[in-house]
Formats: structure tokens, C-alpha cells, sequence
């Protein structure tokens, strides 16, 4: 999880997916040599995954079960270490850094878990479909989350280009991106891929909050806030949904999801806990986060 050779890669390789890139162009993302060296890559990164998540002794049995597993999986949100000590103590250039290396995902926020759409039926694809909806801007361009987060990143002087500093961002973060990408384009994956989608909503309304006020401790206005803000509503909403009617929705239809759903949600808690414990480590030290100069060639 901390190979940057590997994760770079890895990366690499799902961005064929994806784009825009200057290197994605034709049909490679269909090469099957590029695919068979992706397989490689993730079944490692499913062992050590597995590894560290592995089954609890009773599985929930039913919908209801399963979101009050995943509340109870994601109740120490409301003590986010790393963005309780960011609104209290980080500085203007620990901000920054920040902004860079959510950029990797923010840039194209939702758009991993937004695969699973066509895998689902009924209940959970409705329940998907109207938190995508609303991470796209509800059919208004200037609202899609990916560009509120780009006018945040130029109203703080950054670059808001997709992967603009993706050769100084460490591999704990490209591997909570990889994590993401790996569930979702994976068909088998689809209950992980809501599970990670609902312990990603669930655990996202009160760090915002936190890194707002980091923001507007050190002066920035809504121009720079609007981000973080507008996710404390709204992911209080998805939260809900996320839980109760797509990962509970999918259990009901389909019981035999409920190990994954359970699996994708402790994935998603673990490697954003070994990127958010990086990052507390690095500052809380005086030390910076990137691996190199933050400014792009």
C-alpha cells in the first residue's frame, strides 16, 4: 500500500478508464497485455486488502442489519483525528498540500463508484443513481462537486487540472483512489464497491465541517470554502441513503452481496485511515506530505 512503483501503476493503468489524459487515446484501455498486467496488480492489492479486512464472525442477514452494521462500523467519524487537528493548528502551505492530494480523487469525484450503476436493479440503483445525481450538480454544470473543487483549487493559486501533481503524491493516497477504481471496475466487486460508496458518505459530513473551519481560521471566504461546505449537507442526506437504501436495498435483493458490502465499506475505512494517519504523522512533525516540489512541469 505505500509502493509508489506499484500504486503509480496501478493508477496508471485505470486511467485508461477514465481520461482525460495526454497517454489515453484509441483502444488501450482494451490491450490485453495492459489488462493482464492490471489482474497481476489488483489480485495483490485484493490479498492485502482481504488481509487486513477480513470477515467479521457473524454477517448481518438482512437490508436493515446491514446499515446498522455500517453505523456502527463508521461512529468514530465524529472523531476524525486529522481534520479535528487541521481546523486547530494547520497552516496555509499544510492546506495546500492538502488540496493537492485530494485532487488526485476530487477531480473526478464519483466517478469510481459510479460504474455500479448498471449492475444494480431496482431500490439500490435508484438510491445510486440519486447520490450520483447530486455529486454531478443535479444537471447544473457550475455544481458538480469535481468543478466546485476546481474553482477551490484556483481560488488558492493551484493548478485545477486532473493529475497536475499527480508525480508528488504519495502512494497511500493513490492506493485509497486504486481501492476505489478496483471495486468499481470490477463487476464481481459490486457489493464492495457499495459498501465503500456508503462508509464513504458516511464518514465525510463531519471532516468537512472540520476542514472548512481550517480554511476560515487562517482567512479564506466561501470561494475557497464552498467545497467542504456544500458536502456537510449533502452527505448528511446521502449518508442515509447510502446505508438504508442502496447497501440495505442490495442485501435484501441480493443476500449473497452482504459479505462484500461488509468488506467494501472496512476497505474503504482502512485506506483512508493509513493515508489520514500519514498525513497527521508528516505534519504534526513539520514535515511535508509530498513526495517532492509541488509545482508541476
Amino acid at each position: 500500500m505505500s509502493d509508489d512503483d506499484l500504486q503509480l501503476t496501478l493508477y496508471l493503468l485505470y486511467l485508461l478508464h477514465y481520461g482525460p489524459a495526454d497517454f489515453v487515446d484509441g483502444d488501450w484501455e482494451w490491450d490485453p497485455q495492459l489488462i493482464g498486467a492490471r489482474h497481476l496488480l489488483e489480485e495483490r492489492l485484493e490479498e492485502v486488502l482481504r488481509l487486513h479486512n477480513p470477515p467479521p464472525a457473524a454477517l448481518p442477514s438482512t437490508g436493515e442489519e446491514v446499515a446498522e452494521t455500517l453505523f456502527s462500523m463508521t461512529a468514530d467519524a465524529a472523531r476524525p483525528t486529522l481534520a479535528t487537528w487541521m481546523a486547530h493548528h494547520a497552516t496555509v502551505d499544510q492546506l495546500r498540500e492538502f488540496l493537492i492530494l485530494r485532487s488526485i480523487y476530487t477531480l473526478r469525484e464519483a466517478d469510481p463508484h459510479t460504474w455500479a450503476i448498471p449492475r444494480l436493479r431496482g431500490r439500490p440503483k435508484a438510491a445510486l443513481v440519486e447520490i450520483q445525481a447530486d455529486e454531478y450538480g443535479g444537471g447544473c454544470p457550475d455544481r458538480i462537486h469535481a468543478e466546485i473543487f476546481a474553482r477551490t483549487m484556483r481560488n488558492f493559486g493551484l493548478d485545477d487540472r486532473p493529475d497536475a501533481y499527480l508525480d508528488v503524491v504519495p502512494a497511500t493516497i493513490l492506493a485509497s483512489v486504486n481501492t476505489m477504481s478496483f471495486f468499481g471496475l470490477n463487476r464481481r466487486l459490486r457489493g464492495a464497491t457499495i459498501g465503500h460508496l456508503a462508509a464513504f458518505e458516511m464518514t465525510s459530513s463531519i471532516p468537512n465541517r472540520y476542514y472548512s473551519r481550517a480554511f476560515s481560521r487562517l482567512g479564506y471566504d466561501g470561494a475557497v470554502t464552498w467545497y467542504f461546505d456544500e458536502h456537510v449537507e449533502a452527505d448528511a442526506v446521502h449518508e442515509q441513503i447510502a446505508a438504508r437504501d442502496l447497501a440495505g436495498g442490495a442485501a435484501d435483493d441480493d443476500p449473497k452481496l452482504i459479505g462484500d458490502i461488509v468488506f467494501g465499506a472496512s476497505a474503504c475505512l482502512f485506506v483512508d485511515d493509513l493515508s489520514g494517519q500519514y498525513m497527521h504523522s508528516r505534519w504534526t512533525t513539520g514535515e511535508t506530505v509530498l513526495r517532492t516540489s509541488a509545482e508541476p512541469e
